[in-house]
């Protein structure tokens, strides 16, 4: 930064990139917010790109039926590499989750009043991404009507899962991530739901909304109880940010595969999973703010400061590499050498040098003031990043099961038409999500707002 440039959290950068535009009040933040659900009229835009989106969602559909009529081995999964997209694609869609409950439950703990504008839909993405994550494990056993016994139901016949395999503990594990995030987002959505209620222009919205927003008046005895709920919620899920992707970590850090068998899986996979998620916030929140007009609510400061939590991560990812290839080295164990070789001039080293690239390298250039302010930089290196954490999980994945303890079990994984078929239209369903999402939805929470903007009138008196 040079010598005239104020630094970021000086007043006078703070005056010009506030976390609220000026001149805001109550009314007009509630309606500039709920008039893009309720009254303003839908682009041409937002249908071409829903059904673009809506295109791939069918071709997912597609995918998952031929999968359920010809099985897995439409895939290009073979012995020995039993693991490929399904199981890559999964890690990486939790991975982009955990963002949305960072920002929610953590920041607000700490009080951070920046989150107010992003939490909303960093809180729906992560409920379309467990929903995308979730669709793995049903059909990667190739036999997902057999799904109900790994739920411990109470059983005739005394059957119960093994406790000990890692997709039990995925089951438990998402299920439960996904079920306090829910509730987490329905709450914070209860008193906006009513504010929609109260301005809808037409009765089956007055009704829908209303339904949703379970009787609220606004009251001081619902404002309290919605308080401790939120707090509540935001304290359970806290926790959850470290352990889910800590157990999926432990899918691969208790088997014996070269390349998996190590204990700095856990906090290595958490960092990555909050990197790739602030990415995803990112690459969602760049776009809105442009197609919707947001500039006076997702400020400057806020691309600023995931672009802040990105680069911190980011390093810890990068600590993460470089240690895994120094306790490989070090132990002096011959078939973890090896995995290092092959990772550096193997078949799919091309891959591990474009995730160091995208990971590590690219990153280092958010050091820069000026780019971080660049709107444009910042969404194409969300993306980036985005692609270099899926090619992480995929090196993880693949790498080490091409290569196994005796030459005699080595083999190639090629990707078929239906692994790319699958993978894209999970993406295809996620974007649907959001494009709905923000139709229906206030995509910024409207009370959180109205509140930012009573503590910012106290403070100017």
């Amino acid at each position: 930064m040079s010598a005239s440039q104020p630094p970021i959290d000086s007043p006078e950068i703070r005056r010009l990139t506030p976390v609220l535009g000026p001149g805001h009040t109550f009314g007009s933040v509630t309606d500039k917010i709920s008039s893009i659900v309720l009254t303003r009229p839908t682009s041409f835009g937002w249908y071409i790109g829903f059904a673009l989106s809506f295109g791939f969602t069918a071709l997912m559909t597609i995918a998952i039926g031929w999968l359920f009529t010809k099985g897995v081995g439409i895939w290009g999964i073979n012995i020995p590499i039993g693991w490929g997209f399904a199981i890559v694609n999964f890690v990486w869609w939790i991975g982009i989750g955990h963002a949305g409950t960072l920002i929610s439950a953590i920041l607000f703990l700490l009080n951070q009043k920046w989150r107010t504008s992003i939490n909303r839909f960093a809180e729906a993405m992560t409920l379309f991404a467990v929903a995308c994550a979730g669709i793995f494990p049903l059909i990667h056993t190739g036999r997902p009507w057999m799904a109900y016994y790994m739920f411990p139901y109470p059983s005739t016949m005394g059957l119960w899962p093994q406790f000990r395999s890692p997709l039990i503990w995925d089951v438990f594990a998402v299920s439960t991530y996904g079920t306090v995030s829910l509730l987490f987002w329905f709450v914070g959505l209860i008193p906006d739901l009513a504010t929609l209620r109260d301005h809808a222009t037409t009765k089956s919205k007055q009704l829908i909304y209303g339904m949703l927003a379970m009787g609220w008046r606004g009251s001081v005895r619902h404002w309290h109880r919605y308080q401790s709920a939120y707090l509540l919620l935001a304290g359970l899920a806290t926790p959850l940010v470290l352990s889910v992707h800590s157990v999926i970590s432990f899918d691969f850090a208790v088997g014996i595969v070269p390349g998996w068998h190590t204990t700095i899986f856990p906090p290595y996979f958490v960092a990555g999973a909050i990197y790739s998620g602030f990415a995803m916030v990112l690459s969602i929140a760049i776009p809105l703010r442009k197609a919707y007009g947001l500039e006076d609510f997702i400020t400057m400061r806020h691309l600023d400061n995931m672009a802040k939590v990105m680069l911190a991560t980011g390093l810890i990812v990068a600590y993460g590499y470089f240690f895994e290839f120094f306790l490989s080295l070090y132990s002096g164990n011959k078939f973890d050498v090896f995995l290092v070789q092959q990772r550096l001039h193997g078949p799919y080293s091309h891959f591990y040098y474009a995730l160091i690239l995208c990971n590590i390298l690219l990153p280092q250039s958010l050091w820069s003031y000026r780019l971080r302010h660049n709107v444009v930089f910042l969404f194409l290196m969300s993306l980036v990043v985005n692609t270099g954490m899926w090619l992480e999980r995929f090196v993880i994945v693949v790498i080490s099961l091409t290569r196994d303890f005796t030459p005699s079990a080595w083999g190639r994984y090629q990707p078929t038409f239906w692994d790319w078929a699958t993978f894209t239209g999970t993406i295809g369903f996620f974007v649907m999500l959001l494009f709905l999402f923000v139709r229906v939805l206030p995509a910024i929470s409207i009370a959180e707002m109205r509140e930012l903007v009573a503590e910012t009138s106290e403070e100017e008196k």
